[in-house]
């Protein structure tokens, strides 16, 4: 990453689940964090918390509204511009997850929105302020590759941002494009999309971040990673 200055990461849907774990893991490594989320109580906590280890920006608001993204350009600017950019920000959509055939149009328009529209928006929203190498991670799932009934509406959502990210990566060969599946994780996303079930056997967020950290301080090709089947990475010093 970037050598002459300090490593600035933004981060979208960082007030809680792999957002967070993410911003904590990377805020330890010297990182600064720009961080966004529409709870704006969740969000001031985690900026709270994060604060006492580096500098953080913490900007309330949802990635699908461009006056939100402008917000994030505006203080990725500020902070001197990025390294790298998370799309984890997403939505499941209905719960219980309805059929295809029977998901309301609106609802599925909004499901797109979030989690295929968005993901672009923000990136075409902070691209100049993106520095030399900067890297992109687009978090995406295995019911974007998967057929799994009930999953349609996030699942094609995810499909579409998995292939968005595919063209981006051939587009633009100056950065590192990485869409991720970083895999079942025991959060409120999750819960949601089991409502009255007990997800206690899925794995916390922090087992998919060592993955994630690969391929940030790593030099892997663009293209489409699963996080648990790469190396946890050797805790380097803080960024510089």
């Amino acid at each position: 990453m970037n050598s002459s200055t300090v490593s600035i990461a933004l981060i979208t849907g960082a007030s809680r689940g792999l957002g967070l774990t993410l911003a904590r893991a990377l805020g330890g490594r010297g990182w600064h964090l720009l961080m966004d989320g529409r709870n704006g109580e969740a969000l001031e906590a985690a900026r709270r918390e994060l604060a006492e280890g580096t500098t953080v920006r913490a900007v309330r608001g949802s990635v699908a509204e461009p006056q939100h993204r402008y917000a994030l350009l505006q203080a990725a600017r500020e902070m001197g511009g990025l390294d790298l950019v998370v799309n984890n920000a997403s939505i499941l959509g209905l719960s219980p997850r309805p059929s295809l055939l029977n998901y309301p149009l609106a609802i599925l328009e909004e499901v797109f929105l979030v989690n295929t529209l968005a993901p672009l928006g923000v990136l075409q929203a902070v691209q100049s302020a993106l520095r030399p190498g900067a890297r992109v991670i687009n978090i995406t799932s295995d019911a974007g590759a998967e057929a799994y009934a009930g999953w349609g509406g996030y699942g094609a959502s995810k499909a579409a941002l998995e292939h968005m990210s595919a063209v981006l990566a051939e587009e633009a060969p100056e950065m590192r494009v990485y869409w991720v599946d970083p895999g079942d994780m025991n959060t409120d996303m999750q819960q949601e999309a089991f409502p009255g079930e007990d997800i206690s056997d899925r794995l916390p967020p922090e087992d998919s971040v060592p993955g994630l950290l690969a391929l940030i301080e790593k030099d892997y090709p663009s293209g489409r990673y699963h996080a648990h089947d790469l190396p946890e990475p050797q805790r380097a010093s803080a960024a510089l």
